[in-house]
């Protein structure tokens, strides 16, 4: 009873983290958003300036000046959004963060529970990092998976709906 109880908790970690990530997904994409508008809005807005990476020898000092910086960024960014924008963009970022906060706390007993699995077996410590490294991908790869069946499903008549997205990637990655 003992080992289907550490391969119970195992599975029900790693699909608490699945859940929360695929739902984040479907939400977030679904979520109505100005797309456009946050397009042109952005595109006069220059960029923020690196600090310089010799910062980084002095990790505080480096975090807080990139904090700064950020935060000004963000404070020019919500100054050139219309009010609806502004609201859209605050609440697109809320629930992102929310759903971040219930996947990483998922990922955090997941990492426990397949500690607890490698110590029931009495497994090499690297099989326990090789593990997390798969199974992360395993849980990313169902997410995307599943949206693109999804998506499949919905446009499953319009004819040009595949070209479409392959045009519409090649031209993001360029």
């Amino acid at each position: 009873m003992d080992v289907f109880i550490h391969w119970a908790g195992f599975v029900g970690a790693w699909l608490l983290v699945a859940g929360p990530l695929l739902q984040a997904a479907i939400e977030l994409r679904d979520e109505e958003l100005d797309r456009e508008g946050f397009e042109s809005a952005m595109a006069d807005l220059e960029p923020p300036p690196k600090i310089s990476a010799w910062w980084w020898l002095l990790p505080p000092v480096a975090y807080v000046m990139n904090r700064r910086r950020n935060n000004a960024h963000q404070k020019a960014v919500y100054a050139v959004l219309a009010p609806e924008q502004r609201a859209q963009f605050v609440g697109f970022m809320n629930k992102a963060r929310g759903w971040f906060s219930v996947a990483a706390g998922a990922f955090l007993i997941a990492l426990k529970e397949t500690w607890e699995l490698v110590e029931l077996y009495e497994l090499p410590g690297w099989l326990y990092a090789v593990a997390i490294v798969v199974l992360s991908i395993g849980v990313v790869s169902s997410t995307v998976v599943q949206l693109s069946r999804s998506d499949g499903v919905l446009h499953a008549d319009d004819p040009d709906y595949a070209a479409k997205r392959r045009t519409k990637k090649s031209s993001a990655s360029n």
